[in-house]
């Protein structure tokens, strides 16, 4: 049977390895692998359906797109082009504005942002016998393993 953990790439993982060899598992059953970080992303304009980035860049310029139309068709109608060229007017200076400041505040906040603050950075395989499996299970709990699952009986 297989016992997989996640940790965090610290003196722990260390620490439940040697607790493990210890307690009578063979360093041939232990397999800890480090996971490889992606390169930072790039911002999309548009989220779909499987792939979002949690950055937006939309919200800004409708939001400001809807406050420049009502104040151009407001203004229009002391205007010579009309209420309805100046709502147009409006709205496509006032999404431009928001566009722009909300490129810049989210470029910003992309240099700042860290990818994979809380994700596990190892998995840690044991193959184990059924006997050994709630021990095994055990020291990983004790030694912060951010999450264990079982493959197999027992």
């Amino acid at each position: 049977m297989y016992i997989v953990a996640t940790f965090r790439h610290s003196s722990e993982l260390e620490l439940a390895i040697c607790e493990l060899e210890r307690q009578g598992i063979l360093a041939e059953a232990i397999a800890a692998v480090p996971l490889r970080a992606n390169g930072p992303q790039e911002i999309r304009v548009f989220d779909t359906i499987r792939r979002s980035d949690g950055i937006s860049l939309l919200d800004g310029p409708a939001v400001t797109g809807t406050i420049g139309s009502v104040l151009g068709a407001a203004l229009g109608f002391g205007w010579a082009i009309g209420p309805i060229f100046g709502g147009l007017l409006g709205l496509a200076s006032g999404a431009a504005l928001g566009f722009a400041l909300d490129w810049l505040i989210n470029f910003k906040r992309r240099k700042k942002r860290k990818r994979r603050e809380h994700g596990a950075d190892v998995v840690m395989i044991v193959e184990c016998s059924p006997d050994q499996a709630s021990e095994v299970r055990h020291i990983m709990e004790r030694w912060l393993a951010l999450g264990i699952g079982q493959l197999g009986s027992g």
